[in-house]
């Protein structure tokens, strides 16, 4: 009855549409240009042959063509990223390994705002909080960037970049699909402009039964699916009272909850999550001439509540446990971008984070009732950053970007990075390119403050070189870009037992250093047709001590060393689109902790091969579009991280429309 509702909804509401849906495939953006405009690279708008920094972009285009997806299964196909969860049960944790590097080691920003999670043990964001349906573009800025971004960016920076009004007085577009697994997904938005205000919002709604999480070796008699749930709303307002000044408020929040189990191998039916988060803030635009001034504030707060009631099952320690995590952020920033000359470009500023946390524990188990409490008053910290970089763009095609920053941090002090980064363009065919910066990461306040904490850590430190050629075809029918990397980074906090004195505490111990080449190219073969491929490798090693003395190993975990994408886009006819993806993802080693034996078992998990196809025909003009979204087509069986279980073959049928 509900699929038969919305088949019929969607004719009606086609015919009422005025407004083209989706952009032709001659407009389509995919390709690499040397005229593409791109923010996140140098916090203004920047030409991509006017810098080295190595950007890849999801456009539009491709999220639109993205219906079955979330959004971590999207970043995943991207060169150079691997998201370990990706395609495990929809409400699984997602860890980003971007270019091999820890997840914490990747820095989120919405609309070039650096977002965090200080409840969480590592801080990083999670990617859960964003549904598709929000997101415009998203460009993903790799190497060392905490120049311009601060803490965190060691790996790169990962910039979603939200939807905006049009210039309609009103205008809006819906989506509904319903698919495998009873996966529900829809959104509605609608924006507009008049006069000096424009406005956009968007609410939108997932629901899955998923799948069993965990594969259960326990023997249960029951079993169960453990499903998710997620609603987001997102809203903005631009004022421009006139040229000079442009002021954009907005609102962003997400509720998710879900079910969990214990662990690897280890089923629960009665453990569950909710988590609450919103975003509130402003950006302001004021131009003084040529010169522009960037005001931005955002308030970021998160809600975390996990219970497991052991009615059903009980496969922990207790008998009955809650854990709370909130966390709350203030973030402003400061920023002055002035061209000196026409060649050369400053851009100067100065950040503030503020950030605390409240957590409980409570539990009822063997060893009797337990509770923990943190509050805010001690989970507290706050960093000044001063930054500056200085791009020169000669008429030769040499280009060069200086910064610096200084991080003042109210636990460890002063801490300095720098950025260096040339390219030469030769002919407009060929850019050649290299960077040499550092960065770091603060302590999460868990691991300064809590019962394992210590006042005492420095931040993880980072330094990565990468050298690169990028080629365009005079025609623009090909572009290829290679590049090589090498990453260090030193003081990384490690979870350290005293077997002497049973006591633990995070300190800075070990050195990480990783490697790795990427690949990428895109080939049109005809008007219509577009193959698009990448290669990417990474290897890395961990130094660290045991038994007292320093031991190396490789220890990139649930990260392949190799990965390969191919994919295949033709625009058949005016009406018929299609697309097939290829993905392979060599062996990973990965390490569980057994709840039998109390050991910590080493693995390896073997390679695997996802198929996908994705298709869309246009009606009434390319006003109405219906997609059907096919993954896993093989139904390859394959493990992303030990002891928990994968999508098999799924697919999604859906409708966009818009008026």
């Amino acid at each position: 009855m509900k699929k038969q509702f919305f088949v019929v909804a969607a004719v009606f509401i086609g015919s009422q549409l005025k407004a083209q849906l989706v952009p032709s495939f001659k407009e389509d953006t995919t390709k690499i240009s040397l005229d593409e405009v791109v923010l996140t690279a140098n916090k203004y708008p920047n030409k991509t042959s006017l810098t080295g920094k190595v950007v890849t972009i999801i456009t539009s285009e491709q999220l639109e063509r993205s219906g079955g997806k979330d959004l971590s299964q999207l970043l995943t196909e991207q060169a150079g990223i691997f998201i370990s969860g990706a395609n495990s049960n929809t409400g699984k944790e997602k860890s980003i390994f971007l270019r091999g590097a820890r997840s914490e080691h990747t820095l989120i920003t919405i609309d070039g705002i650096p977002v965090y999670d200080p409840s969480g043990i590592g801080s990083n964001y999670d990617i859960r909080n964003l549904p598709l349906a929000n997101i415009e573009r998203i460009e993903i800025l790799k190497g060392s960037q905490s120049t311009l971004y601060g803490s965190d960016a060691i790996a790169g920076v990962i910039n979603i970049i939200t939807k905006k009004s049009n210039s309609k007085s009103i205008a809006g577009n819906g989506f509904a699909s319903y698919g495998s697994n009873a996966s529900f997904r829809t959104n509605a938005s609608v924006n507009g402009k008049s006069g000096i205000i424009d406005y956009n919002a968007v609410i939108s709604y997932n629901s899955t039964n998923g799948i069993n999480e965990a594969i259960n070796n326990n023997n249960f008699s029951i079993t169960d699916k453990d499903g998710f749930q997620q609603t987001g709303i997102q809203l903005g307002l631009g004022i421009k009272p006139s040229e000079k000044i442009y002021i954009q408020p907005f609102f962003r929040s997400s509720t998710i909850k879900g079910d969990i189990d214990q662990g690897a191998f280890t089923d629960e039916l009665d453990y569950t999550y909710n988590q609450k988060s919103w975003q509130i803030g402003v950006k302001n635009e004021l131009n003084f001439g040529k010169a522009k001034l960037n005001l931005l504030y955002s308030f970021n707060n998160i809600n975390r509540l996990y219970t497991d009631d052991s009615l059903k099952s009980r496969n922990g320690f207790d008998t009955w446990s809650q854990g709370s995590y909130k966390g709350a952020e203030h973030f402003a920033d400061a920023y002055l971008h002035i061209p000196l000359k026409k060649q050369l470009k400053l851009t100067a500023g100065i950040d503030y984070r503020s950030s605390a946390s409240d957590q409980e524990y409570s539990s009822v188990g063997f060893f009797g009732p337990f509770k923990s409490i943190y509050s805010k008053d001690s989970l507290t910290q706050n960093q000044l950053g001063i930054y500056t970089a200085i791009n020169w763009n000669d008429k030769s095609g040499f280009n060069l970007e200086l910064g610096t920053r200084l991080n003042i941090h109210s636990q460890y002090g002063t801490y300095g990075v720098f950025n260096i980064n040339p390219s030469y363009l030769i002919n407009n065919k060929v850019k050649l390119f290299s960077n040499i910066s550092s960065a770091y990461r603060t302590p999460s306040l868990y691991q300064l403050f809590s019962e394992y904490g210590n006042t005492s850590l420095n931040p993880e430190a980072g330094i990565t070189s990468e050298v690169g050629l990028q080629y365009f075809s005079a025609d623009t029918k090909f572009t290829s870009r290679a590049v090589l990397f090498n990453r260090n980074v030193k003081d990384v906090i490690f979870f350290y037992f005293n077997s002497a004195t049973f006591q633990s505490q995070y300190i800075n111990q070990d050195k990480q250093k990783d490697k790795g080449v990427e690949w990428e190219a895109s080939y049109k073969l005809s008007k219509k047709t577009t193959l698009k491929a990448f290669y990417s490798f990474v290897t890395g090693e961990i130094t660290t001590q045991k038994n007292g003395k320093d031991t190396t190993y490789n220890n990139l975990l649930r990260r392949p060393k190799s990965s390969i994408g191919i994919n295949l886009a033709s625009q058949l006819s005016d009406n018929f689109f299609i697309s097939a993806n290829l993905m392979s993802v060599g062996k990973r080693k990965d390490a569980y902790f057994d709840n039998n034996t109390f050991e910590t078992v080493n693995t390896t998990l073997k390679a695997y091969l996802l198929w996908d196809i994705y298709t869309a025909y246009t009606l009434l003009k390319n006003k109405l579009n219906l997609f059907l979204d096919l993954r896993n087509i093989t139904n390859s069986q394959y493990t992303e991280i030990s002891g928990f279980n994968t999508l098999g073959f799924n697919g999604h049928l859906g409708i966009r429309f818009a008026f």
